[in-house]
């Protein structure tokens, strides 16, 4: 038997992965270059079916990089002159605000402990902070911000840019990217493709900042793939280097495989297995919720505080050919972490319920 992954990232591959990757071989992808027309279409065909499936504003650029964590030091260098404020509430928020560090940067931060989320009322953002940091999802706590918080908190700031980490929800979270200038998320998440390849999304304002930024002495915006350069290839369907070729075109064929279920189907079937999974932590006696305010909890990733050691659950589940997430870092032993992606199935979710009631 295969195995069904519930794990936060990787995660469970696309139902039509191998069609997919199938078609792929077929077509030589592997062996175009990133110059050919062929590979243009390719880049075309992704970036058209992100904006209809996440509703992308037409004067957005969409860009692909190695990984989300690169977009982090892209984001700082080309948007950030002197300081930068970060929400952080667990172990990805807590990077992008030390990436910030490392780039020498003036970093603020807003820190609640872990398993506690961040609502617009209690926000305030330093006078000359030029940039805030929202990380929409936190993979490490399965805490999540809503998305009308985070506009809420936009429209008080029109004057300052704003970057929000989706890598671990997207395309789930209904996010206004008119409003929002800058997004980024990878695909080996809610996409349900193999890690190597991460998607930026920025509006024009970001560009304008980074070509600011360039001609001042003393600041740097990168010497690898800043926005301008990403930006100037984008306009001819092009990147600056040899990308991953096969990553964008399997992109593609997911986005367009979700715009033919529909977002808004895709989301709902994703409020109705979270919903299923928390209802069954309510009343369980092996696991409990960990994040208490019902609207700060993760629709996508699930974290449960667990009554003994996490590992036996962890390793009963792998001897029925279910693999779910340890906790992280600290909570490694005393959680587990559930992701509830779009590839995971309802009736996954019902298999994986009824193997952990049958442990209590």
């Amino acid at each position: 038997m295969k195995n069904i992954y519930f794990t936060a990232g990787p995660a469970e591959l696309n139902p039509k992965f191998e069609e997919f990757m199938r078609q792929a071989i077929d077509e030589q992808i592997g062996s175009i270059s990133h110059r050919s027309g062929q590979f243009r279409k390719i880049y075309q065909h992704c970036v058209e079916n992100l904006r209809t499936l996440m509703n992308i504003p037409a004067s957005s650029g969409i860009f692909f990089t190695g990984s989300a964590s690169e977009v982090w030091e892209r984001i700082l260098l080309n948007l950030v002159e002197h300081e930068s404020f970060h929400l952080v509430n667990g172990s990805f928020s807590d990077k992008f605000y030390k990436y910030a560090i490392a780039a020498q940067k003036f970093a603020h931060k807003f820190e609640k402990p872990i398993g506690e989320g961040f609502s617009y009322g209690e926000i305030e953002v330093p006078e000359y902070a030029e940039l805030i940091c929202v990380t929409q999802n936190e993979t490490s706590t399965g805490v999540q911000m809503r998305e009308a918080d985070i506009h809420k908190l936009k429209r008080s700031n029109q004057k300052r840019l704003m970057a929000v980490d989706m890598v671990s929800s997207a395309p789930i979270p209904e996010l206004d990217l008119d409003l929002i200038d800058t997004a980024f998320f990878s695909v080996q998440k809610a996409f349900g493709l193999p890690a190597g390849l991460g998607v930026w999304i920025a509006n024009e304002k970001c560009l304008e900042k980074a070509k600011r930024l360039a001609k001042y002495d003393g600041v740097t915006i990168g010497a690898h793939h800043n926005l301008p350069v990403l930006w100037k290839n984008y306009e001819t369907y092009e990147t600056p280097a040899t990308p991953n070729v096969l990553g964008i075109y399997l992109l593609g064929k997911v986005a367009e495989e979700m715009n033919k279920t529909g977002i808004e189907t895709i989301r709902k079937e994703t409020d109705e297995k979270a919903k299923k999974i928390y209802k069954y932590l309510e009343t369980s006696n092996l696991c409990s919720i960990a994040v208490k305010n019902p609207e700060h909890r993760s629709k996508t990733v699930v974290v449960a505080d667990t009554k003994k050691s996490s590992k036996g659950i962890i390793e009963a589940l792998k001897e029925k050919n279910m693999i779910v997430g340890s906790g992280y870092g600290p909570n490694k032993d005393t959680q587990i972490r559930i992701s509830n992606f779009p590839s995971n199935t309802m009736e996954q979710i019902d298999t994986l319920l009824t193997a952990l009631k049958a442990m209590e």
